[in-house]
């Protein structure tokens, strides 16, 4: 076609591929990458009738299809970045895809936490909760911690794209120092469980799985907590997991201990603090 192809039979299209690939979400996603590739926003493909998809812009709408539809790559990785919270932040396989749910985290230590508490964010991974702590609460002294080399390169990344003053370190769970407060989105999936084909086959799956149960890595952090003291803390885990969570933290000497419901209506985030 001389003018390119009308938006509207390039957006049907990729909805058959992404429809018969069983994508959870296929006109959003074929919107996204249409979008991206056009470097429009996503209400312009409606509203300007002069947008058409021709030259390099066919290959490359195809191209992004195809890794969507055929190699079920998550969309995040496709364009390279994410929203969370007010931030748009860089991803790519090196980092898990910052989730809704772990926006409770943020939530909650913004409104837990006294003016310029010392925060540790312990498997920061693209760093988007320590960034987001940072870009929300200014006042906060936040570091972001991971045991992955790779991961803590996209975060500072990200915090020097952000102009956001996150100090990142490498370190096995709890870095050495001295906080007042540690935020966790740690790997709580039971070694063996099925999982979409977008995480099974690109997320890194050291910051996926812990253990038989899930819950390895929760409880080393929490036998860290036990000897440091440190005063509030906020976990993220799975929906069937804020009973033993719950149990960790008291064993570690927390009083106050309370699991928090994400917007999906499940238990995700559990927190505690010493007594006084």
């Amino acid at each position: 076609m001389p003018g390119g192809i009308p938006v509207r039979d390039a957006l049907d299209s990729a909805l058959v591929a992404l429809n018969a690939a069983g994508v959870d979400t296929p006109r959003l996603d074929a919107e996204l990458l249409l979008a991206d590739v056009l470097g429009v926003d996503r209400a312009q493909l409606y509203t300007r009738s002069d947008l058409t998809v021709a030259g390099p812009a066919v290959r490359a709408f195809q191209d992004a299809v195809r890794r969507r539809a055929v190699d079920r790559e998550p969309i995040a990785y496709i364009l390279g970045r994410r929203g969370f919270r007010h931030l748009d932040l860089a991803v790519d396989p090196r980092v898990l895809v910052p989730r809704p749910e772990t926006e409770l985290l943020v939530e909650l230590a913004v409104a837990a936490l006294p003016q310029r508490a010392r925060v540790v964010d312990v498997g920061t991974g693209s760093g988007a909760v320590a960034l987001a702590l940072a870009d929300e609460r200014p006042d906060l002294r936040v570091t972001g911690s991971d045991v992955s080399r790779d991961a803590l390169a996209v975060a500072r990344a990200n915090a020097a794209r952000l102009g956001l003053g996150v100090e990142f370190v490498e370190a096995d769970l709890l870095p050495a120092g001295a906080w007042d407060a540690v935020v966790a989105n740690l790997p709580y999936v039971a070694e063996g469980e099925r999982l979409a084909p977008e995480i099974t086959r690109h997320e890194p799956a050291a910051a996926l799985y812990s253990g038989a149960d899930g819950l390895d890595a929760l409880r080393a952090l929490a036998a860290q907590l036990r000897e440091r003291r440190i005063s509030w803390v906020a976990l993220e885990h799975g929906f069937d997991q804020g009973e033993a969570v719950r149990a960790l933290l008291r064993e570690a000497g927390y009083a106050d201990v309370a699991t928090h419901l994400d917007l999906a209506g499940h238990e995700r985030v559990t927190t505690g603090a010493l007594p006084r």
